[in-house]
């Protein structure tokens, strides 16, 4: 699995934006921040080819389609790029080349400067790892609500072992069941009847947590903008109703991440069928699914061990401790 390891990169430079890396900005510039429009997405996915993340946070598929939700802006930093999520008031780990623990905390003390809490996540444990001393810049804390669940393709496809087996008997009776069920690849032509399968399902609950309508604005600017952000997807349908659906696209040259994915109930398997027809689908070109995070919500957590992750990747947060950089 490819991920993020700025020490191990084996570029020369970041990614050139512009006509040359004059064009970078030296100084923070979180108060007239670049927004993730649809003319952003080749920056970012030259960043990311460059220095491939394992977060999901990452990709610019989820900065666009929730940006309305974190107000998510972005700026660059002495060659690095810094994503900032305004309703945490914190930055994202910067994409590029690691910046020292002394640099990163000047970085911090930009944003203090501004009113914002100057608070670091997403930082990966090979950055943690490297730099000892970054103790003395920050309170170093593990963040497992936003630790990312790995699966490997083929896991997701044989369903082996005593974990899965569960799994692999639900996707049995789904096929017994329901026979004449056909899955066919996503369009931005279908992108109306999905939406119109996703307000059902909420419509449907008695209660509908804050969340989950969250997810669905989230899921209507993604089925907005379709072929503009390279998305692609599965439909399951059972006599041409929808019974679920599937949206991912690329993360990095050997892993793919499921953006959303939904399922009716009613139709007994139907979540554990999506979930195997998408890994399916993606043999031979993702070697690893990121099937995002938890959150630390208990039942989602529950449903995403229960496929028995090949990798939890889970991230540290940075909280800048009071230091005098003068004496460093």
């Amino acid at each position: 699995m490819i991920c993020h390891s700025q020490q191990s990169a084996t570029y020369d430079s970041a990614p050139m934006v512009g006509n040359s890396t004059d064009d970078l900005q030296t100084e923070p510039n979180i108060l007239k921040p670049g927004k993730f429009d649809l003319g952003t997405r080749s920056l970012i996915l030259d960043f990311l080819g460059h220095y491939p993340p394992c977060s999901c946070e990452y990709s610019f598929v989820n900065l666009f389609c929730w940006q309305n939700l974190y107000r998510y802006s972005w700026f660059f930093y002495k060659n690095t790029l810094v994503i900032h999520d305004d309703r945490s008031q914190s930055l994202f780990m910067p994409i590029g080349e690691d910046l020292e623990p002394k640099e990163l905390f000047a970085l911090s003390q930009k944003a203090v400067s501004l009113g914002l809490s100057g608070s670091i996540g997403l930082v990966p444990e090979s950055y943690v790892e490297i730099w000892p001393d970054l103790d003395r810049y920050f309170a170093v804390a593990s963040d497992r609500d936003a630790a990312d669940y790995v699966y490997m393709t083929d896991d997701l496809i044989e369903l082996k072992g005593n974990k899965l087996h569960k799994k692999k008997n639900l996707v049995s009776q789904f096929k017994r069941a329901y026979p004449d069920y056909v899955v066919v690849p996503m369009t931005a032509k279908d992108c109306k009847s999905v939406m119109q399968f996703e307000r059902r399902l909420l419509a449907g609950m008695t209660s509908v947590p804050s969340s989950l309508v969250e997810e669905s604005d989230a899921i209507e600017m993604a089925f907005s903008h379709w072929d503009d952000l390279g998305l692609s997807g599965l439909m399951l349908l059972v006599k041409d109703k929808i019974a679920a659906f599937a949206v991912f696209s690329p993360l990095s040259s050997d892993t793919w991440d499921v953006h959303f994915e939904k399922a009716d109930i009613s139709f007994k398997g139907a979540a554990q069928m999506i979930n195997h027809e998408t890994a399916k689908f993606l043999k031979g070109t993702a070697q690893f699914i990121n099937r995002e995070q938890d959150l630390g919500i208990p039942g989602l957590r529950q449903a995403k061990l229960s496929y028995a992750p090949h990798a939890l990747i889970e991230p540290y947060f940075l909280m800048p401790t009071k230091l005098d950089l003068r004496s460093h």
